[in-house]
């Protein structure tokens, strides 16, 4: 059968060898003929198609952007006609932002406000300008632009943007000045609610909170929240400001008073990119004074170590109400020690809330102790840490005997028990402080704590330090 199928296939082999045989033949000629008759090589092909890929590449790649400027010409050292030796010095890159926006809020119908740690532009009319940190030797300081117009401005829906001219004219390098333009608001047609402006507001009472960063105490938040809630009641709400110090634990505090509709929180972690005073704490005071100035009666700024005191015999609305011809009031410090606590609780100190067993107050004389303040925010146009400067109206610091506030120095950023030392006195010196019995707040603990537990239920009992 093998001989067969050869046989038939006969034809076929011997074209296929005449083919091959030719072949050979010619590329053997081929090495022999002048290099002008040659064929492209390998190489030649290599060379044509990296050329096609080259300029298919070309036509796909975006036009080459402007190259960027010359650096500056610098100044040398000279030795001036006088004999004095002229220093130079020389710039490279950019140090810091000339501007950075973080919020801008319209302040009635033809006001608004912008708060933003910039370096110090100069601003044109109708724009006016207030410092509250006075820079503390950071990069950045904070300034609130307030932009007034002799008539309304978008009453009637139309809309509108809101610039801002932000310039290094006039600062500390006068050969280099660029200026930005920031849309500080942007208002879509039909997006302004009018009757915010003349309306009563949705609260008696707000806090704004500065920055909050560090290890915090999630009990000690729990005390903190709960107290204040019940102080200020059901028409109060808390703004809480996130730096950092939002962890899992406080976050399970907060929860239960987010889900009542009492607490917001504000996370603004990312403003630790622009090197502010203490985490930017006048910058966020004042973002939170301008975007809930209308939401609240009262605003309050204290911290979250601080417990403001009402005596019994009135109210915390009895006394706003008193005040209600005051723009402003200062409130008093009391100043807890943070680790001097009764011998009585001894061994079972870790039961109590913190402000229920640190009983001991600092009555040093001679120093000057922190104020903190509360507000009617819509006759304020900005505001700092102690006190508020620019707003119209009075205010009085005439407030001792019908409130204060109780500082507990340090105890929010301690995750431990913070009674070190117990005592059975009244009275008592340490470490040349004199301290004296106060249980006022001691004496308020057991009702916070019912009315935590009658407000969220037992959720929170678990609460570690």
């Amino acid at each position: 059968m093998f001989v067969g199928v050869a046989w038939n296939c006969a034809a076929e082999l011997k074209f296929l060898i005449t083919a091959l045989l030719f072949v050979c033949s010619l590329a053997t000629v081929l090495q022999f003929l002048p290099s002008r008759f040659s064929f492209s090589s390998a190489a030649d092909i290599r060379l044509c198609v990296s050329n096609v890929s080259a300029a298919a590449a070309a036509e796909a790649a975006p036009p080459p952007q402007n190259p960027p400027p010359p650096p500056p010409q610098h100044q040398q050292d000279e030795v001036l006609e006088s004999g004095v030796i002229k220093r130079s010095f020389k710039p490279y890159g950019a140090a810091a932002y000339n501007f950075v926006l973080m919020s801008a809020y319209r302040g009635g119908l033809n006001t608004g406000s912008h708060t933003t740690p910039p370096h110090r532009p100069p601003l044109p009319w109708p724009a006016s300008k207030s410092f509250q940190d006075w820079g503390y030797g950071r990069v950045y300081t904070v300034v609130v632009v307030n932009c007034t117009f002799p008539s309304p401005i978008g009453h009637d829906g139309s809309g509108g943007k809101l610039l801002l001219l932000a310039s290094t004219n006039g600062g500390g390098d006068r050969n280099l000045n660029l200026t930005d333009t920031v849309e500080a608001l942007i208002e879509p047609p039909g997006s302004v609610n009018l009757s915010l402006y003349s309306s009563p507001p949705k609260y008696d009472y707000l806090y704004c909170g500065s920055s909050l960063y560090g290890n915090l105490s999630p009990e000690r938040v729990r005390e903190w929240l709960a107290y204040h809630v019940r102080l200020f009641g059901e028409r109060s709400h808390f703004v809480i400001h996130d730096a950092g110090g939002i962890h899992a634990p406080v976050m399970e505090v907060l929860r239960p008073w987010i889900e009542k509709g009492y607490v917001t929180l504000h996370d603004i972690r990312d403003q630790e990119r622009f090197d502010g005073y203490y985490h930017n704490q006048f910058l966020i005071v004042n973002d939170c004074l301008h975007r809930y100035r209308f939401d609240a009666k009262w605003m309050f700024f204290f911290d979250v170590d601080e417990f403001i005191f009402v005596p019994r015999k009135s109210t915390i609305k009895s006394l706003t109400d008193s005040l209600s011809d005051h723009t402003q009031f200062t409130i008093e410090q009391m100043t807890m020690s943070n680790k001097l606590c009764l011998s009585e609780d001894a061994g079972k100190s870790f039961r109590k809330w913190g402000f229920e067993k640190l009983v001991y107050r600092d009555v040093k004389r001679g120093i000057r102790r922190d104020r903190k303040y509360a507000v009617q925010p819509r006759n304020v146009f900005a505001t700092g840490v102690h006190m508020s400067q620019n707003f119209a109206g009075k205010s009085t610091y005439k407030t001792e005997g019908r409130i204060k506030y109780y500082h507990y120095h340090g105890t929010i950023s301690e995750r431990r028990e913070p009674c070190r030392q117990f005592l059975n006195a009244t009275t008592t010196t340490i470490d040349g402080i004199p301290y004296v019995m106060d249980t006022t707040m001691r004496g308020v603990a057991p009702s916070v704590k019912r009315f935590e537990l009658k407000m969220i239920g037992p959720r929170l009992q678990k609460t570690h330090q």
